[in-house]
Parts: structure tokens; C-alpha cells; sequence
């Protein structure tokens, strides 16, 4: 069900835009391991593809993503498995992108709904979204890099707010804190995450490349960071305040 959960799409009227859009509406585009794995192709096939200039993320009307599927969390968790889940392979292909990410977010912007913009250069969200990362509350701790990324982006007590905290952010509150880059009404929110996206795909590539690497800089702190993140995020999704904390959310 993934290609029909996450659409990889090429607008006609977008030249050298590839859209990746969260469809599962009925689960608040809750992501599942096989949505993980199509999104990771598309980033890995993007940075081959000179035909690609700009990615854009995109969900559905009201909601752009609630975050990890609980099921998936919880199946893992019993696993006991030792493989390196889907989702981290796809944090490392974000912060490994070589094309311009813009995300467009209408409504629900949960855990990574939320950390997926801290790998995006330009977010444009509606003002109705939410922005909230709940990971303590489920026994976790911050992933994507998020602990590195947000207290440099927004300041150790607004991320502390956000990541450990649990605290959600409006839109007005993610502008503020330099999580996104512009507020537009729900209506518009693809129309204009598109048209930036094709203004930026229209700008001398290699130039492009060139300034967007020297803002971000070397990678190897962020993969660094994730790998380290990733260790004990792995460890507390086995153990049995998570289970807990899963079991408790999944009765709701």
C-alpha cells in the first residue's frame, strides 16, 4: 500500500519538482515502515536524477502527518529486532538530500511531521497547523537530529519546549521560533509550497547546489547526531515504559 499511501508525483505545470504526498487521510497520514521505505527511494532517486531540482513534501487537506504509525511502534517493540528500522534510514536520507526540500503543512504536523522541517530549507504551513513532538510522553527521545537542529534553529528553551517538553506550537509559534518560513490560509497552502518550489527549480542549478551546501554545512555532525539519537531511541522503544506508553495510546 505504499505507493498508494505515499504518492511520488511530478506536477505538468512543475518542471524539475518531485512531490512525495502523505496520502492515508484516514489515519492522519500516520507513517508506516513500507511508507518509510518509499519516501527514502524518492529522496535517494532525486539526488541522481538531474531532471530533479527541488523536493516537496506535502499531506492532506488538514493534516500534513501524525507521525510514526503506533501499530508499527509497537509491533517493533515486541520484535525485538536489532534491524535498523525504516524511519532512520529515511531521517539519513533527508539529511543526506542534495536538492532543495520545501514542505507545504496543512493542519496535524506530529514527531516527524514536525522534525522533517528542520531538514527543509523553505516551509510554508497553513494557519491552522499544529506543530507538536511528543516523544518523552511515549517514552522516547527526540530523533532526526532534532536535538542538534532545533536548539541551534530556535534556542535551547523553545526546543527544550518542543522536544521535551511536549508543548505544541501554532503556526504563529513555529514562525516565530524559525521552524517555518511563512503562514498562508489552508487554501493555499499547495498552490504557494509549489510555487516556491518552482521558483527555486528555475534558479542556476549548480549555483543552487553550491550556496544551499555552504549554508548547511558539512553532514557529518547531523548523521552523527542522528546515528546517536538512534541508539537511544532503540533502547527505549524495547523497554517497558514505551510498551506502556504504546498500549496506553493504542486504548484510546
Amino acid at each position: 500500500m505504499s505507493d498508494t499511501h505515499i504518492l511520488v508525483e511530478q506536477p505538468e505545470n512543475g518542471s524539475g519538482i518531485l512531490v512525495i504526498r502523505f496520502n492515508r487521510p484516514d489515519k492522519k497520514n500516520a507513517i508506516t515502515e513500507p511508507m518509510y521505505h518509499r519516501m527514502t527511494e524518492a529522496l535517494v532517486g532525486a539526488n541522481r536524477d538531474d531532471a530533479v531540482r527541488v523536493v516537496a513534501f506535502l499531506g492532506t487537506d488538514g493534516c500534513f502527518s501524525a507521525g510514526n504509525d503506533m501499530g508499527d511502534f509497537l509491533a517493533y517493540a515486541m520484535s525485538g529486532s536489532d534491524d535498523v528500522p525504516a524511519a532512520a534510514r529515511f531521517i539519513k536520507a533527508l539529511a543526506l538530500a542534495e536538492k532543495p526540500l520545501v514542505a507545504g503543512i496543512d493542519g496535524l504536523a506530529i514527531g516527524i511531521g514536525t522534525t522533517l522541517n528542520l531538514h527543509c530549507d523553505m516551509t510554508i504551513a497553513s494557519s491552522r497547523s499544529v506543530f507538536r513532538t511528543p516523544f518523552v510522553d511515549l517514552a522516547l527521545v527526540p530523533e532526526a537530529a532534532s536535538s542538534l537542529l532545533a536548539p541551534r534553529i530556535m534556542g535551547h528553551q523553545r526546543a527544550f519546549a518542543m522536544l521535551v517538553a511536549g508543548e505544541g506550537f501554532s503556526a504563529k509559534a513555529a514562525l516565530e521560533a524559525g521552524l517555518i518560513w511563512k503562514i498562508v490560509p489552508p487554501e493555499t497552502v499547495e498552490a504557494e509550497t509549489l510555487a516556491v518550489a518552482q521558483s527555486l527549480a528555475a534558479k542556476p542549478p549548480q549555483a543552487l547546489k553550491i550556496a544551499r551546501n555552504l549554508m548547511r554545512g558539512p553532514r557529518n555532525e547531523v548523521l552523527e547526531r542522528i546515528n546517536e539519537e538512534l541508539v537511544h531511541f532503540s533502547l527505549q522503544l524495547k523497554s517497558a515504559e514505551a510498551r506502556a506508553a504504546f498500549e496506553a495510546f493504542m486504548r484510546r
